[in-house]
Order: structure tokens, then C-alpha cells, then sequence
């Protein structure tokens, strides 16, 4: 169980365990095993390196369109050929080879988003020991594994063409898809002879659900309610009243918040507050919770001021174009206002479009067919929106009658839009009108420039003809259930991004939105009731062998709790979480250390009183110089521009906060003494009852008897009274990976 084993290694990590494990003898050393044959070295590379080499080498050294450093990996020849910096294995020097040096960070750093385990160090030491048995001479490292497509050429960008719902393909399992989701699974999976991973547990299911769709743990009631529940419709029960949840706009809100940027200040040095910033945050949980279709909710971002000028729901939706960064003391006025124009261009074409059309501000686009000229079109839209000031506020009457302070946007005045030579507000070329990009739209639509061009840009956007923003929808509900989009780079559907692995399925995601009105839930719900939502994370060999990155979903992908959810359900199991929702934003205590690196400690950042502070995160106050460290160390959003997917980065300022910060050690006090307090005066009960709280699961007696044992021990050799021990218990079970990882 991996829960076991990862307290056992939190306590060994911990320096509290009592015995030390022997040295190990390495392979290739006095001691390792003999001398393996040719089948079973070319086995080994099978089995053990050739999965390795395809998950962290082959994209950048074998599989893409530029081949970084001139290295290849994908073969044996192109290995000890080498690339820049010469061959990248030595078989008279293999411990000196460049390969195992870069992967053990000596001066090289591959991969360069971390290091690669050490189990995974080990297998390639072995392999580059052994001098790098191959499967046949210059037979390529993808070998039999089921890879994602392969890219298509410029030119033949299926995304482009209309949205056409495909006709399901017919179960290949004897009626055993639940959905027609899973159809298309299936026909993929069957087609790679893969077979799929066996349904979840319900205590692994209705924990993933719970946090999936409210970003909270389900609570042991909760759980043993689901388990116990026979009913057939037991589990789709579960997803409507979670879909109900007012807690699912809380969750929810947060990709939405992460794609526009949000933030609450400006940045730069002083980094003032964006006043009542807050109210365009509630507006998103509010319109989420709500169901509200999607054109709406586009539209009354994007025009909302077009819409009702005397709305304080549609004037707050503007808030969209305050978002950004702003600089009260630009040394560059005018290219400070084309800054902040181009990053509402690339908002906007990025998360609505999946297009990288910002990248023809000074230039026609290198990859796609995007010219500069259309760039500037698009921007002509937004080009008249009064430019941002130190408050952007404007009083609006709610149904009350009562005046409301709103962040907001307004156009004022009617602005020529011309072609900036390079980028350059100095270097005015073509004038141009407001238009579509002509990749997708080319010359069928025409617009106005006057007023109401938000609005008609919208109208486009949101037009079933166009054959972008409904993909790009589909696919970003996908990636937000399953870690990853059926297009791996949610934001970039062009020549720069990673291909599509089920066109047809997310042609039939598309086609299924638009003609429920855009409405996101119904989608969410088919997604969640489909078998391939509800398979185990669980790996088998031979899916693992053919399929190491699960481009086939045969099986659900394990996925690190978000930052925002790592605090919330520290909080929650301690029993501290205030779920009160909306409102103004709350200021968590941060330790006077990080206060420190601000050029005026602590400003801004007026600590909120204990009951406000334990809010959820998605309350906390977004100050772009200054964060909440649990939420920094894992994986915020970077509020500086689009963020379309997290980042999952393991590093050790994770593990020594969980262990040693004050946050971690609050919660482990505060959960400690719930469980004492529910299971009084029984070690059994409280630890019984700890395991329930953290991992939504019930403990094995075994589990039980062992960890009771390591309390006592902590009493025993450590003289801590039973009240520490306990809370020590406490702060291993909120370190361990059955509490951050969800399964």
C-alpha cells in the first residue's frame, strides 16, 4: 500500500527510525550480479529503459520537430554518435558518458524539469554498463510502444475544419461502455491491444469525485455512506450532488481564474491593490455554480458593458480586462498601453481560441499561417477600452437600488488601429478594421468598427460555424478531470502544439456542448460516469510496456492534490476550515522571513483575524510580489500571464514545509485534537479515526497495530507525553502520499 510505505519513509527521513539499512551493492560493481546473456540484456532494455527513454527523453531527442543540442536517443547509433557537445555515451568510459552525467545533474541537467528517480538513474547506469543493448541493430527506441499521433504537417490543422459529430463506434466489449465516451476509448485501446485497468475502489472513487468537483476531501460519513450505498444508481447520486455543490464553483472557479491571469494588484515595485478585484472572483464561483452557458458567460466578460452598462453582474464580468499587469510610472507610456492590449490579445486568443496569435505582434506568426495584420486586427476590438487606471471603478446600482464599487471596463472615445512595424508604436504601418483571424475564418464574417464590436466579436466566437472555442472547451473540461487534454497543450491548437490522440471523441465532446447550450455541467457529467473516469490508477505490465504515458487512457492517471487543495484539506481534516463563501479576500499569516524579501516588509499584507484566515484558498488575497508559501512551493498559478496547466514540480522546500513549517505543524495540533476529541482516551479509536480523516479510507488493523506502535515508541525513547506523539502522528499522516496524492 502506498500510504505505508510513504509514512514509514516520512519517519525514516525524519531520523527517528531506529534501525539503518545495509549498503547496497550496485550493478557493475564487486558484488553485482554476473554478466546477463544477449536475450537477456535486450530484455532488460525492453523492459526497463526503453519506457524511461520514451517518458522523459524522446520529446526533446527523438520525437519533435527540432531535436535539441543535435542529440538523438532514439537509436544506438545516434547515441554513441552524439550531438553538440559530442558522443553521449563512451563504452570505454561509460561512468564518464555525457548521458549519465546530465541525468545526475553533474554540470548537465536532463531532464530539465527535474531529476529523474533514482530507480530510473540506476536502470540507465546498468544499460550504458552493459554498452547499450538494443532491440536490433538501429532499431528505433519508440519500438512497439502506442505513442501519441504523430504530428501533422502545417497546412493540416484538423482543428480548423468545422465541428462535425462523429458517429460512435459500435462497443467492442459486448455492450460494456457505459457512454459513448467510452466507445471511442475503447475502439483506441482495442486497436493498440491494450486492455483497461479495473474499476477504482468506492473509497478511491468518491474521494476522487469529491475532489475533483469541490477541490475538498469527502468526509468519513460521507465515504461510508457511498460504500455502503447498493442502489445502481449509487454513484451517479454522488456526481449530481457534488455537481450541486456550492463548493464546486469555489473548485471550479480556480481553472477559470488560472487561464485569465487573476491576480489582485498590479505587480511591479509597489504592487498596489486592484480595489473590489474580489467581486469579479465571486462573479466567476456564482456564474460556475450557476451552470451559466458558456457564450453567456464569454459574452458578458468580454462586452458586458455593451450588454447593461447599469449591471453590476454584467459590469463585474468586465473585470476580465483589469486583470493584467499595470505600471503607474511606465518610462514608455505609449508601449506600455500596447503591453497591456497585448496581453488581453493573448488572453483572449490563447484560452478562447487555442491560438498563440500574440506571437504576430511584431512579426507574422513563424509557425502558424497567422499574419502580423491579423494580430492587429483582433486587437482592434479592444483597442478603444479606456486605458487602466489606479482604480478602474465605477458605481453601479444593484436590484436594491444601493450603489456598488465595481472593477470594470468601459470604452471611451473611437481609435484608429494601423500594423506596429516590429511591434513598435512609433512605427505606424497598414490602418486595419476589426476582424478574424483568416486561419479560421477567412473573410466569411465581417465587422463593424463602431460600437457594439465586443459584442459582434463574441457573436463569432460563440458562432457553432467556428471550429475552434467549442474544442477548446471540450478539451479543457477533459484536462481538468483527467490531469491532461485529449490536446496536451490546451492553449496552442496549432503547428507549436502537441497533436490531438481522439480527434473524434473531442469532436463529439464539442458537438455534445453546443448543443446543450453551452451548459458545462451535463459535459462534466458524462465525463465522470464514463468507465474510463471511474478505472484504478492501478498499472499492468503490459499496458505499461506498450503505453507508458497512458496516451490510450487504459487507465486513470494518479494526479498531486493542487496547491489550493493541499491547504484546503489540511485545513478541513484539522477540522479548522471556515466554509463561508464570497466576499472580500483574506490575508493568511506568512512568516516574517518571507515578508522580509519585499522592498517594504509587509506591505499590503495585513494579516487576517484566525477564523477569517482559515478560510479556502481561493479567498486568499493574490498579491503578485508576495505569496502564501504552501501555495508557492506547490505549483501556483503564475498570475503574470495565461496559465493553462500547472506545472507538478517535486522539490525538496515541498517535504520541508509539510515537515517543519508553521502552517503544517498548526494543522497537525489543530488534528490532533480533533481526534482526541472525537475518540477519547482510546489510542486505537484516535488513530483508527486520524487514518479516516486523511486518507477517506478504513485502516487495516495491521496499519492500526503498527502505527499505534510507533506512538508508543515516540513516548517511550523519545519522552514525549502522549499529546505530542499524537500530534507527531498527525503531521506524518498530512506528509504521507495517500493525503497529497489523489489515486
Amino acid at each position: 500500500m502506498r500510504g505505508r510505505q510513504s509514512r514509514r519513509a516520512i519517519w525514516s527521513g525524519w531520523a527517528i527510525a531506529m534501525l539503518a539499512a545495509a549498503p547496497g551493492v550496485r550493478a557493475g560493481e564487486p558484488g553485482a550480479e554476473p554478466a546477463r546473456s544477449t536475450a537477456e540484456q535486450t530484455s532488460f532494455f525492453e523492459r526497463e529503459v526503453r519506457p524511461i527513454l520514451k517518458a522523459r527523453c524522446l520529446k526533446c531527442h527523438g520525437e519533435g520537430p527540432k531535436i535539441k543540442g543535435g542529440l538523438r536517443l532514439d537509436s544506438r547509433e545516434a547515441i554513441l554518435r552524439g550531438g553538440d557537445q559530442g558522443p553521449a555515451v563512451v563504452l570505454a568510459k561509460p561512468d564518464e558518458s555525457l548521458l549519465l552525467r546530465a541525468i545526475r545533474y553533474d554540470e548537465l541537467e536532463m531532464p530539465p524539469a527535474g531529476k529523474i528517480p533514482d530507480r530510473e538513474q540506476d536502470v540507465l547506469k546498468r544499460w550504458v554498463r552493459d554498452q547499450l543493448p538494443w532491440s536490433g541493430s538501429g532499431a528505433s527506441a519508440h519500438g512497439t510502444v502506442v505513442a501519441a499521433p504523430a504530428r501533422k504537417k502545417q497546412g493540416s490543422d484538423w482543428s480548423i475544419h468545422p465541428v462535425k459529430r462523429p458517429t460512435v463506434p459500435r462497443p467492442t466489449n459486448g455492450g460494456g461502455a457505459r457512454n459513448p465516451i467510452d466507445a471511442f476509448i475503447d475502439a483506441r485501446l482495442a486497436a493498440g491491444g491494450l486492455e483497461p485497468s479495473p474499476p477504482a475502489d468506492r473509497a478511491c472513487l468518491i474521494r476522487r469525485a469529491t475532489f475533483d468537483l469541490t477541490g475538498l476531501p469527502p468526509t468519513p460519513e460521507e465515504v461510508a455512506a457511498f460504500v455502503a450505498d447498493t442502489r445502481p444508481d449509487a454513484y451517479e447520486r454522488l456526481v449530481d450532488r457534488l455537481l450541486a455543490s456550492p463548493h464546486y464553483g469555489e473548485k471550479w472557479a480556480r481553472h477559470w481564474l488560472d487561464l485569465v491571469g487573476y491576480a489582485e494588484t498590479n505587480g511591479y515595485e509597489r504592487d498596489n491593490a486592484k480595489p473590489f478585484a474580489w467581486r469579479y472572483r465571486d462573479y466567476v464561483i456564482s456564474a460556475l455554480n450557476g451552470d451559466k452557458p458558456y457564450d453567456r458567460f464569454l459574452r458578458e466578460q468580454l462586452a458586458g458593458d455593451e450588454i447593461d452598462p447599469n449591471s453590476v453582474e454584467c459590469m463585474t464580468a468586465t473585470g476580465f480586462y483589469r486583470l493584467g499587469l499595470w505600471d503607474d510610472e511606465p518610462v514608455d507610456r505609449a508601449l506600455a498601453r500596447y503591453d497591456g492590449l497585448d496581453a488581453i490579445v493573448a488572453t483572449t486568443g490563447q484560452v478562447v481560441l487555442g491560438m498563440t496569435v500574440n506571437c504576430a505582434r511584431c512579426h507574422d506568426h513563424k509557425v502558424d499561417p497567422i499574419p502580423q495584420r491579423d494580430y492587429y486586427r483582433l486587437l482592434a476590438f479592444f483597442q478603444d477600452l479606456a486605458p487602466p487606471d489606479a482604480k478602474n471603478l465605477k458605481k453601479v446600482k444593484d436590484a436594491a437600488g444601493r450603489p456598488v464599487e465595481v472593477m470594470c471596463a468601459w470604452e471611451r472615445g473611437q481609435s484608429e488601429t494601423h500594423v506596429l512595424l516590429r511591434g513598435s508604436p512609433y512605427a505606424k504601418g497598414e490602418r486595419v478594421e476589426p476582424g478574424a483571424p483568416a486561419l479560421i475564418d477567412p473573410g466569411t464574417t465581417t465587422f463593424t468598427a463602431g460600437p457594439g464590436k465586443r459584442s459582434a466579436l463574441v457573436d463569432w466566437l460563440v458562432d457553432p460555424r467556428n471550429p475552434r472555442t467549442a474544442r477548446v472547451l471540450a478539451n479543457r473540461l477533459w484536462q481538468y478531470h483527467f490531469g491532461r487534454g485529449l490536446v496536451p497543450t490546451p492553449s496552442d491548437f496549432g503547428g507549436l502544439g502537441e497533436p490531438v490522440t481522439h480527434p473524434e471523441l473531442l469532436d463529439w465532446l464539442a458537438s455534445e456542448l453546443v448543443a446543450g447550450g453551452w451548459r458545462m455541467k451535463p459535459i462534466q457529467r458524462l465525463i465522470m460516469l464514463s468507465s474510463a473516469y471511474r478505472r484504478s490508477s492501478r498499472a499492468n505490465p503490459h499496458a505499461l510496456a506498450r503505453d507508458p504515458l497512458d496516451h490510450g487512457l487504459w487507465r486513470y492517471p494518479m494526479r498531486r492534490l493542487s496547491a489550493e487543495e493541499v491547504r484546503d484539506a489540511m485545513l478541513m481534516t484539522s477540522g479548522a476550515l471556515v466554509n463561508e463563501l464570497g466576499g472580500p479576500s483574506i490575508h493568511p499569516p506568512i512568516p516574517p522571513e518571507v515578508l522580509a524579501g519585499q522592498s517594504i516588509p509587509g506591505y499590503g499584507w495585513s494579516v487576517s483575524p484566525p477564523r477569517a484566515a482559515a478560510r479556502r484558498s481561493v479567498y486568499v488575497h493574490i498579491k503578485r510580489s508576495l505569496s502564501v508559501p504552501i501555495l508557492a512551493t506547490h505549483d501556483a498559478a503564475d498570475t503574470d500571464s495565461t496559465c493553462p496547466v500547472r506545472f507538478t514540480t517535486t522539490v525538496p522546500t515541498q517535504a520541508l514545509g509539510l515537515l517543519n513549517g508553521a502552517f503544517a505543524n498548526e494543522q497537525a495540533a489543530r488534528f490532533a485534537r480533533r481526534v482526541a476529541t472525537e475518540a477519547p482516551g482510546d489510542l486505537d479509536g484516535e488513530i483508527r479515526l486520524a487514518i479516516r480523516l486523511a486518507t477517506a479510507r478504513e485502516p487495516r488493523e495491521q496499519e492500526v497495530r503498527e502505527d499505534r506502535e510507533i506512538v508508543s515508541w515516540l513516548v517511550r525513547e523519545r519522552a514525549l507525553d502522549a499529546r505530542s506523539a499524537l500530534v507527531q502522528y498527525c503531521l506524518v499522516l498530512l506528509n504521507a502520499n495517500e493525503f497529497v496524492y489523489l489515486d
